[in-house]
């Protein structure tokens, strides 16, 4: 290649880059779900808490993010360096 980078690097960091973006808002949904969760409670209604959904919940996010960052880190990784770089 070009850039000295081959395609299982370029899919590679593509990956990587999507799964740490969902982690991130997998981590961020289950904080803000067990905040508003507290809230509520705070205000009297009973809340209770359980360690299935938060894993359920993460994974899907995490999961989303891999199913959808493959097809893109594929389609770069195919991709002529020097096609992509005249085309910007």
């Amino acid at each position: 290649m070009a850039t000295g980078a081959r395609k299982r690097n370029i899919m590679q960091q593509f990956l990587i880059e999507a799964l740490v973006v969902s982690a991130l808002g997998g981590v961020i949904g289950v904080v803000l779900g067990l905040g508003t969760a507290m809230l509520v409670g705070y205000f009297g209604m009973p809340i209770a808490y359980s360690f299935a959904p938060i894993i359920m919940a993460f994974s899907c996010a995490f999961l989303t993010g891999l199913l959808f960052g493959f097809l893109p880190a594929r389609k770069a990784a195919s991709l002529d360096p020097v096609a992509a770089l005249a085309a910007e």
